[in-house]
């Protein structure tokens, strides 16, 4: 995974533009449901992006698990 672009890299990416583009609308807009609707977007474009950033910790934490496990069986097959 060191220096390949993953697809939690890719999700992020995408949900950084979809951030900027829910921001500029709601700042051009005048109507005030509108911009109320562009606000909660806003929220849970965010969210699902903090999400994608916990669920790649997750991974990693598992992926390091699973290597401690390896390493704890392996004098077990010696």
């Amino acid at each position: 995974m060191d220096g390949h672009k993953t697809h939690g890299a890719d999700l992020r990416k995408e949900l950084d533009v979809l951030i900027s583009r829910i921001s500029a609308l709601e700042a051009s807009t005048t109507d005030r449901e509108k911009k109320a609707l562009m606000g909660i977007l806003l929220v849970l474009t965010e969210n699902q992006k903090h999400f994608a950033k916990e669920f790649e910790h997750i991974k990693k934490a598992l992926d390091l698990l699973t290597l401690q496990f390896f390493k704890l069986d392996e004098p077990k097959n010696r």
